[in-house]
């Protein structure tokens, strides 16, 4: 199986792993019957050549830590993290919140993994592109926001030894650049960190290599994609649902769309510190022979660029 490791000669780009999540796969949802089976995506993903994983929504593949292991060692992946839907603005909300967050703590902890990435709440429904909450917060659900980010992330570190890294996201409450900013200035960075989504921040009319510029020392964790640019402009002017921009292919295949790969992986080597960078496609739902393709020629594209190996 291939390396997940660079063979780029600067030792910058040595600092930098791929691997792989369900979304890749077309996966957005624990259970879904439009969705490939998870022992079928699993194979396919070692076919691929990937040996590093973050597991996706959680009860996608097994939550039992000594099965999940069993497949993972099988298949010759090393789990590096976890991932969550959580509501973090509405107080009646934290209960249930905090038992979906140890479930995955307790999960990952034993398996081994680093990471648990924090996906927020999207206000308008997946399938039905209804809004289910209000588009803009209240000062008063901002602030609870923040304040229980940093508890979410303290309970993560002190209790797991995760490091929590917050998702921006199409249609959620971070989204756009001057969202991002307001979290970055108003958490801790030793609970809260941050998963740099290329994709999510061009789709919030963002820059992702400026704000690895502009941001260093935030950017803790990586999911790599692209979106087409003209299709995000369409959504953003025809205030599609993010569901509907990703059915009409909002979410593309590198070298196409936006953010351009070599500049971003020469801005992510400037970083110079270990960072895992998961690759991505948003394709929900999809026919269940499309992905496999289409992750072995992302893979080897980002390998050419110094990003594993080809």
């Amino acid at each position: 199986m291939a390396q997940d490791k660079s063979v780029n000669p600067d030792p910058r780009y040595s600092k930098l792993t791929v691997g792989v999540c369900p979304d890749q796969w077309g996966v957005w949802f624990p259970q879904d019957p439009k969705q490939i089976p998870w022992e079928t995506a699993l194979d396919e993903m070692a076919e691929a050549g990937f040996s590093v994983m973050e597991t996706g929504p959680f009860g996608y593949f097994p939550t039992d830590p000594a099965r999940l292991k069993a497949e993972m060692d099988a298949r010759g992946f090393r789990v590096v993290a976890g991932t969550g839907w959580g509501i973090l603005h509405k107080a009646e909300a934290w209960a249930d919140t905090e038992r979906t967050f140890r479930a995955i703590g307790e999960t990952h902890a034993a398996v081994g993994a680093e990471y648990v990435v924090h996906l927020p709440p999207m206000y308008r429904d997946e399938h039905s592109g209804d809004f289910t909450d209000d588009r803009v917060l209240s000062p008063e659900a901002w602030k609870l926001y923040v304040e229980n980010a940093t508890r979410l992330g303290r309970m993560m570190r002190e209790d797991y030894g995760l490091k929590m890294v917050l998702h921006p996201h199409g249609d959620s409450h971070i989204e756009t650049p001057e969202e991002i900013d307001r979290i970055f200035e108003a958490t801790d960075p030793e609970y809260v960190g941050f998963c740099l989504d290329t994709g999510h921040i061009v789709y919030g009319q963002g820059d992702p290599i400026d704000m690895i510029r502009r941001y260093p020392e935030r950017i803790d964790y990586v999911h790599i994609k692209a979106m087409d640019a003209d299709l995000v402009r369409q959504a953003h002017d025809d205030d599609w649902a993010f569901a509907w921009a990703v059915a009409k292919g909002c979410s593309v295949a590198p070298p196409e769309g936006e953010p351009k790969m070599p500049g971003l992986i020469e801005a992510l080597a400037d970083l110079d510190k270990e960072l895992y960078v998961v690759m991505e496609q948003d394709m929900y739902p999809c026919d269940p022979g499309a992905p496999l393709p289409i992750a072995k020629a992302t893979r080897e594209y980002l390998a050419s660029l110094g990003l594993g190996l080809a």
